[in-house]
């Protein structure tokens, strides 16, 4: 039997099909992000009143930390693989040789930068890096070099961790803390490495300036423990200073769906990855049915949403009166949505419990991923996009 179907009938079905097709993709989300400009721009902010934002440098690819040289001049990292000089607000366009090659899948790369605290001794720097360890896998790693003019010398891995086959959780933050020690942060998102303590992952790590482990390591006699590990239970730790007043080491780390958090961290503390956390997995369910447990740290500060934190600063400079003691935190951007990169400032009273946070920059809708307090007490920012900024916040009059 042959079956006949009209022209008039297949046009409206195939019309109909088209429709519904369309109408299950889901629309993409975010804001349009226009080119950054020149500057500079002049924002009203709550208690500082008004500041200016002056682009010292553009034309870096995906700047992640800096560090500020003794002679006015400032290292960037760049995710890619490249570490850069700025002297004077000019980029200078030869690169640093002798940087470690990186992996750069996912938010792999080169990553955090720290100088020795004798650095103007011993010209030591220090990079966090993920190493490429064959099969597309990497490690986050840390190297010591030494820098000589344009150049590194006598690069070498102080410490490597566990190789990984995925794109997250490869980044480290490196600082040195108040006892000269050398504090490195791992990712630990995946699975529960962060509660294995046989694992270096997800992990904050505390070395000797030449990668050895000191003795008095809260774990260094406790069997089944790796003796570099400091503390454990973290996700994602993507800020890691030491407040400039109390010497107490600050981190941050990123959430899955919200639960981004500041916390203090203190030897051989168990800060709850993934037992507890005040986020979501990204489908919507709860990670933990309680967000806290005894035994493990509760987070100073907590996001919901996660805002995708980045880069830490505790301010105590004189250029901005009204924020000393602030916590200055960027953020990648809110909720999931691109184009809301933001950085916040964030008040504590006099027990470190916070009063009340503020948003700005919010108009420049760029992923904030470093902010730092530079010597002369003005903060410098870092925009983490393919024509990244080196920006400063001053004063406006």
């Amino acid at each position: 039997m042959k079956v006949r179907c009209s022209v008039r009938w297949v046009v409206p079905l195939l019309l109909w099909v088209v429709a519904l097709s369309s109408a299950e993709q889901q629309a993409p989300i975010g804001v349009t992000v226009p080119p950054l400009g020149s500057g500079p721009w002049v924002f009203d902010t709550a208690e500082q009143h008004p500041i200016r934002v002056v682009a010292v440098t553009k034309g870096l690819s995906h700047p992640w930390a800096l560090a500020f040289l003794p002679d006015g001049g400032m290292l960037v990292t760049e995710r890619p693989g490249r570490l850069r000089i700025v002297r004077n607000g000019v980029l200078d366009p030869q690169d640093i040789s002798g940087v470690p090659q990186v992996r750069t899948d996912g938010n792999g790369g080169l990553m955090d930068i720290a100088l020795h605290p004798r650095f103007s001794d011993n010209r030591f720097v220090y990079l966090t890096y993920t190493k490429p360890v064959g099969n597309g896998m990497g490690a986050p790693a840390l190297a010591r070099g030494r820098l000589e003019g344009h150049t590194l010398t006598g690069v070498r891995d102080l410490l490597v961790t566990e190789a990984y086959e995925g794109n997250s959780g490869l980044n480290g933050r490196v600082a040195f803390g108040s006892d000269n020690k050398v504090y490195m942060s791992t990712g630990g998102r995946v699975g529960s490495v962060a509660q294995d303590p046989k694992s270096l992952r997800g992990k904050i790590l505390r070395l000797n300036d030449d990668g050895s482990v000191p003795s008095d390591n809260p774990f260094v006699d406790a069997a089944g423990h790796r003796p570099e590990i400091y503390t454990f239970g973290h996700r994602n730790t993507l800020g890691l200073v030491v407040h400039p007043e109390t010497g107490m080491l600050w981190n941050h780390e990123n959430g899955p769906n919200g639960g981004d958090e500041i916390n203090i961290i203190l030897s051989g503390r168990n800060y709850g990855w993934p037992v507890v956390s005040f986020g979501r997995n990204y489908p919507g369910a709860r990670i933990a049915e309680h967000p806290t447990r005894e035994g493990m740290e509760s987070p100073l500060v907590v996001w919901l949403p996660a805002i995708a934190v980045a880069g830490m600063a505790i301010y105590t400079g004189d250029q901005f009166p009204a924020w000393k003691g602030n916590a200055f935190v960027g953020s990648l951007q809110e909720g999931g949505i691109p184009g809301t990169g933001h950085l916040q400032r964030i008040v504590f009273n006099d027990q470190t419990e916070e009063l009340r946070r503020e948003s700005m920059l919010r108009e420049l809708r760029q992923r904030i991923r470093e902010v730092r307090e530079g010597p002369d007490g003005l903060l410098y920012v870092l925009t983490d996009e393919d024509d990244g900024a080196l920006l400063r916040i001053e004063p406006a009059s």
